[in-house]
């Protein structure tokens, strides 16, 4: 870290590579069937299942969110989330994102939220002001033309259900620029393994 440029940052779950590679067959079909739509669909490299977006902060304060992000996580063992069904925001009028839902049966997922989030607050960062929905972005709409005709599409396509094991929780830095988001991990936080006895 050099310099006074504040950092994108948020934090994260990976995705694996078999479930990667389901939700971008899933974005072919889309963009096949909807070609003309004016839209930014979530590349290979991008996709994450975020918990905490902290957006820009200064640099100085980067170290404090992989120390929170380690405190979140200790204690809590290893579980599995279900990536099924589709949707868009807002639920009403002009879809601008199209996304892929999470199944957290368990709730272990909104309580690893909860616990980051109460975490970076003791931190300084802001607490999130919106209910926890944890979702899989796969295109952001640019314009409304053909953005109705591609939520249905996205909707009629459904989506299989797929396991994703939540095995570790990522610091991410997001740099912007005219090719896409680029991101670096920061740091990795393992969540405990089952006791095996």
């Amino acid at each position: 870290m050099n310099g006074n440029e504040p950092w994108r940052v948020f934090c994260a779950v990976e995705i694996p590579e078999p479930v990667r590679q389901t939700v971008l067959r899933h974005i072919a079909v889309l963009k096949g069937a909807v070609p003309d739509v004016k839209a930014t669909w979530c590349r290979d490299a991008n996709l994450h299942l975020t918990l905490k977006f902290l957006g820009e902060i200064s640099q100085t304060l980067v170290p404090d969110v992989p120390t929170a992000a380690s405190r979140a996580v200790a204690g809590l063992a290893q579980f599995s989330v279900c990536l099924e069904g589709t949707g868009a925001f807002p639920k009403q009028g002009q879809p601008r994102v199209l996304w892929v839902g999470i199944n957290d049966s368990s709730g272990r997922l909104n309580e690893l939220h909860a616990r980051l989030d109460d975490e970076l607050a003791s931190a300084g960062f802001a607490k999130d002001d919106r209910a926890f929905h944890p979702h899989l972005t796969v295109v952001r709409l640019r314009q409304p033309r053909h953005a109705r005709t591609l939520a249905v599409a996205h909707r009629q396509l459904g989506f299989e259900p797929a396991d994703i094991p939540i095995l570790e929780l990522l610091v991410i830095r997001s740099e912007l620029s005219s090719e896409g988001s680029k991101y670096t991990v920061v740091s990795r936080h393992e969540l405990e393994q089952p006791d095996k006895r």
